[in-house]
This record gives C-alpha cells, sequence and structure tokens, in this order.
C-alpha cells in the first residue's frame, strides 16, 4: 500500500474510532496485521468461548488459526456434523468473530447475509462481537456504504461461494431474486444498545472483501 494512503487511512481511522465511540461501540487501530491480530487477541478473555460467521478478514490476519489453536473454546462449524447446532450455539458464545461488508467514516457498519446466522449474531446473542475491519472498507457514508456492500462485497463472495447469481456473471449488483442469492438480509449497526459489546480492530491493509 502506497505510503501516502496509510497516513491518509491512520488519519480516518481515529475518526471512525470517534464515530464509533459516539454509538456506544469501541474502536481500536493497527497499522499492520501482525498488530491486529494482538489487539484482536488482547480483547478476547482465555477461556472464552469463540465462533464466528464466514469472516475471511479474521483468517488473513491469523485470528482463527489462534483462536482455534489457543486457550480457547473455538465452536468450529466446519467440525460440526449438524451445521443448524453450530450455528445456533454460536448466540450463546461468549465472542463471535466477524467483519463488515462496509462501514462508514462515523461508525455505522453495514453487513449482508445470506442465510443471516452472521447477521442475526452481530445483532443479538453472543456476549461481544469483536469486528476485524480493514480501512479499505471505510466509506463516505452509509449510501455509498450500502453500495460497497452490494456491488464489491457481494459479487466478490458469489465467486468465493461459487452460487449461481447475476452479479457473479456482471460484478455488480443486479438487485436479484436468485434462488442463490446472499443478498437476503442488510444490517445497517448505527447503535449499540449494551456498551462495550461491540468492538472494531480497524486495519490498515487491504483485507477482505
Amino acid at each position: 500500500m502506497d505510503e501516502n494512503v496509510r497516513k491518509r487511512n491512520r488519519i480516518l481511522a481515529q475518526r471512525v474510532i470517534k464515530g464509533l465511540a459516539s454509538r456506544n461501540m469501541e474502536g481500536f487501530y493497527a497499522e499492520t496485521r501482525e498488530e491486529a491480530l494482538k489487539t484482536a487477541l488482547s480483547l478476547i478473555p482465555e477461556g472464552a468461548s469463540v465462533t464466528m460467521g464466514g469472516c475471511t478478514s479474521a483468517r488473513e490476519i491469523g485470528l482463527v488459526d489462534a483462536v482455534r489453536n489457543g486457550s480457547y473454546r473455538f465452536i468450529d462449524r466446519d467440525n460440526y456434523a449438524d451445521k443448524r447446532a453450530a450455528m445456533l450455539a454460536a448466540y450463546d458464545a461468549d465472542v463471535f468473530l466477524a467483519s463488515a461488508n462496509a462501514m462508514t467514516e462515523d461508525g455505522v457498519i453495514v453487513n449482508i447475509d445470506g442465510n443471516a446466522n452472521r447477521v442475526s449474531a452481530i445483532a443479538q446473542g453472543p456476549r461481544m462481537v469483536l469486528f476485524i475491519v480493514g480501512m479499505n472498507k471505510v466509506c463516505p457514508d452509509t449510501d455509498s456504504a450500502l453500495k460497497r456492500a452490494r456491488n464489491v462485497a457481494a459479487p466478490t463472495n458469489a465467486q468465493r461461494f461459487d452460487v449461481d447469481t447475476p452479479c457473479k456473471k456482471t460484478g455488480s449488483c443486479m438487485d436479484c431474486k436468485s434462488p442463490d442469492t446472499i443478498c437476503c438480509q442488510f444490517l445497517i449497526t448505527r447503535f449499540s444498545r449494551h456498551k462495550g459489546r461491540i468492538k472494531v480492530v480497524l486495519v490498515n491493509e487491504a483485507i477482505g472483501f
């Protein structure tokens, strides 16, 4: 990443953190993936039950491997024969690892989901939701964040999941009603009723989609 972009991101991250604080959420800044991993692990108590949705950003900074191999009880849905049971177990977890499809400069978090297990856990259930968010996902306002989620994150995830949707072919949202659509539920997190429940680690890297 260009150093001028990194400098801009450092300044912008402080605005995002201030915005999160005004919304009863906590923000943290990490210059690198390694710093992000260290910060994230400092926020997860030893022995905590930890689970996640499809959080590529957490994998990219090494957090998933660290939790799986650390002093935590990792609820790994990949190891559950009953996927529904794993998803339901997430609602009673101590920590839910997540990312954002986009977020605004003043701290609003935007996510789109297909099965809704991820967005429903973000909204309610786990005692803490820990977001790992690359600065590449920060947008000026809610409208532009929604556009990013629909036209960047969703088509990229459609490629990753290999589903049969128009956006997989066109690269942008077609507002489809395909049976394979992954844009079933939209969640805009603008405030946390429970102080300290939502924590966001901003990373000065292009991570996730």
